[in-house]
């Protein structure tokens, strides 16, 4: 047993924590749960905690479905809605077959082996996640999609429900440990955003499955209700989840040359470089479900084609100069992410891309300039710009042909989110929708 294992028992004891929630996800990015008692820690720590692999989205087959679930004590907190009497903790949790092995289908061990490979190149890689969300009012229903608020982008709603709920969202996130950079209002009716600060990829994931945890937990006691849907509206900005990039090598930040166009360096450009190379074959796992190409297809600034650009927010990947001489500010922005992603599954994928951009040295093609929903198609073409995938049907079809995701998922999860994509497209495909009754049966 480690000393930080050691920690956490100690807390747990002078504290008087009375359960220990251990969270983990499916390969569909769902938070799932146990709780153990104070007791079974130890053991916890030591062999892991048993549970049947096959009843959770992925993990494995019904005929080999012993798993174990092993906690991360740097992962413990606190659960802050719980009063210091009752109190309750939580860790989050790699998942481990019964020979010790880690599971090759745990969401968590494909973005931990990423970030190994890029540790293997000198590279520490950091992450800055912006969550965009709407908040509704009670009840909410198919038929009753009613906004908290009326308001737009960066608006102060004199005594708003928003306000109040963002101010609750930060404490608690805070209690966490989980640094908040910005909050503010977004640009939809109770369209909302929250930004954590950079840290580690995994720490990164772990703190947006954190958050939208918090963001749904505050909003149900304010008798809201949060929903992180990326195009809940057709007239309305979709809800995206715009991701900051950067590699650390040792102290220094890799993508900062102040030589450099816009202050990039030459590892900075392969890494944008690798991310258009294998944007339309990852955008299955970075945009997971039908509605997330509503919000690709659907305006309001979400990128629908593969470009890069420096104060161009139609571009797929954005390089911000915000503070050009400011060494660590050096980044880069991914926009196509939603708030509905798996998020280890999410980066794995993107680190992935860049780093097969920064191995094989791929040339950066030109910035795009000018607005790209602008263009005309043969001005694209010409451009060499290509469009995203316009339906997850298209997106599956280009994920299964790609080695990249294969070998960064591993077989059985690359398998896994193959078919649930594929079982997804062809349930929405045989859906009659409102539209369709409008058009051809005359009805209101």
């Amino acid at each position: 047993m480690d000393r930080l294992q050691e920690q956490v028992l100690r807390e747990v004891a002078e504290r008087n924590i009375r359960f220990i929630r251990l969270w983990f996800t499916d390969v569909a990015g769902v938070l799932k749960s146990v709780a153990i008692d104070p007791g079974e820690l130890e053991e916890a720590f030591e062999e892991g905690i048993g549970f049947d692999g096959s009843s959770i989205e992925g993990l494995t087959r019904v005929h080999e479905s012993d798993m174990l679930l092993r906690p991360d004590a740097s992962t413990f907190q606190l659960l802050p809605w719980h009063d210091s009497d009752n109190a309750v903790a939580r860790m989050f949790c790699d998942v481990f077959t019964p020979d010790g092995l880690q599971a090759r289908s745990d969401p968590r061990g494909a973005l931990e082996r990423t970030v190994e490979r890029a540790r293997d190149m000198g590279f520490t890689v950091m992450v800055h996640p912006e969550i965009e969300f709407y908040l509704f009012q009670q009840p909410l229903t198919v038929d009753h999609m009613v906004p908290v608020d009326n308001a737009g982008y960066f608006d102060h709603v004199t005594r708003g429900d928003s306000n109040d709920f963002r101010r609750r969202v930060v404490q608690m996130l805070e209690d966490f440990g989980i640094n908040v950079e910005f909050s503010h209002h977004e640009g939809g009716p109770g369209q909302n955003e929250v930004d954590l600060r950079a840290v580690d990829a995994v720490t990164a994931a772990d703190n947006i499955m954190t958050a939208r945890t918090v963001i749904e937990e505050v909003a149900l006691r304010e008798n809201m209700v949060a929903s992180f849907m990326p195009k809940p509206f057709i007239e309305h900005p979709g809800s995206g989840m715009h991701t900051h990039f950067s590699l650390l090598e040792g102290e220094e930040n890799a993508f900062y040359d102040p030589a450099g166009e816009y202050g990039l360096s030459v590892t900075g450009r392969h890494f944008i470089a690798g991310l258009l190379e294998h944007a339309g074959e990852i955008c299955a796992i970075t945009n997971q479900h039908v509605n997330s190409y509503k919000r690709l297809w659907g305006g309001g600034e979400a990128p629908s084609f593969i470009c890069w650009g420096h104060n161009n927010r139609s571009a797929l990947v954005r390089v911000p100069v915000y503070k050009p001489t400011k060494r660590s500010s050096a980044r880069i922005e991914y926009r196509a992410l939603d708030p509905a992603v798996n998020p280890y599954l999410g980066l794995a994928v993107i680190i992935a891309a860049g780093l097969d951009g920064i191995e094989r040295r791929l040339p950066l093609m030109p910035e795009a300039e000018d607005n790209v929903w602008d263009l005309s198609e043969n001005e694209r073409q010409v451009l060499g710009i290509d469009p995203l995938p316009a339906s997850l049907q298209s997106a599956a079809a280009l994920m299964r042909s790609s080695e990249l995701v294969a070998a960064t998922l591993g077989e059985e999860v690359f398998d896994y989110v193959l078919r649930n994509k594929e079982k997804e497209w062809r349930e929405y495909r045989a859906q009659i929708t409102p539209q369709e009754l409008r058009q051809f049966m005359k009805v209101n």
